[in-house]
């Protein structure tokens, strides 16, 4: 009998051993929206990688920008899960990290994709753009479009959200500085003095809301020549409000995404120049960094000098300037999402 129990014991624990063995590791991402093509392609890249990788990836969005508590509530519902990590671009920087911070206490590893968190070490690791440098690109290549006419310059300021979450006040920033406007608080956007630049308005990252902030710019000044966008979508939007108003042809317009839309809208004089970011590279190497942490614990590294794993950014344009680097248009189709 006793024999008898000891093998059965034995038998047991092997087959929960192999149990063990065979159950997949579980990921989350968790992302603004699902219908911005940014995040459709961070989707497709981190479904791609945990297919290959033999993971579940389960995927949340909120229902706008801005959304903060569906995130919240996506971060609960993958702790319930037994998720291993969690992959997120936040809405709400900073009002998100108690959520965080309760999944890391969960034994969960949670990295920021392309927004980094309010402090950036809330989140284990954050994968993005260096979204100032894009910011930064855009506003270099716009003074030296204007050349000395940049001195003249009156500017709109197409931004994300009232919250300001991080994404959008790095690259609001990194543009005033290209441009060479001094900064007041570099950690937000609006205190700035100069008065090259005629205001700041929200566009929630899309067309309508690219179109209205445009709209209501435009009325507290017709003569707007600079226009910077957060992104493409609000780029779209912002074009079609000029274009009502006979404007479209004579207003240089800069964004940040790197999407096909928005480079087809660079080949098209929509958009002068735009920062291409690779949003599919963020979400792949994120889905990596969860099978690493499941297996032995280990967590991803920053850059070299920086506080965030580089994803890389291209200024991309058919008009090239002095000491800007940049790439053409038929370079960034071959780069291109969405």
């Amino acid at each position: 009998m006793k024999k008898l129990l000891l093998t059965t014991i034995a038998g047991a624990a092997l087959l929960a051993g192999a149990a063990q063995a065979d159950e997949k590791v579980t990921a989350c991402l968790i992302t603004k929206t699902d219908t911005n093509p940014f995040f459709v392609k961070m989707k497709e890249g981190a479904t791609a990688k945990a297919e290959e990788l033999g993971m579940e990836l389960k995927s949340f969005a909120g229902k706008i920008d801005g959304d903060h508590e569906t995130q919240v509530a996506a971060i609960e519902t993958c702790i319930a899960d037994g998720a291993k990590g969690i992959l997120l671009t936040a809405s709400d920087t900073s009002s998100i990290v108690p959520a965080v911070q309760q999944a890391r206490d969960a034994g969960l590893v949670v990295i920021a994709l392309d927004t980094p968190l309010s402090p950036i070490d809330a989140a284990d690791a954050t994968f993005a753009t260096d979204n100032f440098l894009a910011g930064e690109l855009i506003g270099q290549w716009a003074a030296a479009s204007l050349g000395d006419e940049a001195a003249n310059a009156k500017i709109a300021m197409l931004d994300l959200g009232v919250s300001q979450p991080t994404v959008g006040v790095l690259r609001d920033q990194g543009f005033l500085q290209g441009f060479g406007i001094d900064l007041g608080d570099p950690n937000k956007w609006g205190d700035e003095t100069d008065p090259r630049i005629v205001g700041n308005d929200v566009t929630a990252g899309n067309e309508e809301g690219g179109r209205k902030a445009m709209e209501n710019l435009l009325a507290k000044d017709p003569m707007i020549n600079v226009v910077y966008t957060i992104n493409e979508p609000a780029a779209a939007g912002a074009y079609e409000a000029l274009k009502s108003i006979g404007r479209e042809n004579d207003v240089l317009i800069v964004s940040v995404d790197g999407g096909c839309p928005g480079v087809a809208n660079v080949a098209d004089g929509v958009i002068g120049a735009t920062s291409q970011q690779y949003p599919l590279l963020m979400a792949s190497k994120g889905i990596e960094a969860i099978a690493a942490f499941a297996k032995d614990g280990t967590k991803p590294a920053a850059t070299d000098g920086k506080d965030f794993f580089d994803t890389g950014v291209a200024l991309v344009t058919d008009k090239p300037v002095e000491g800007v680097e940049s790439i053409s248009v038929a370079e960034g189709k071959e780069l291109c999402w969405g």
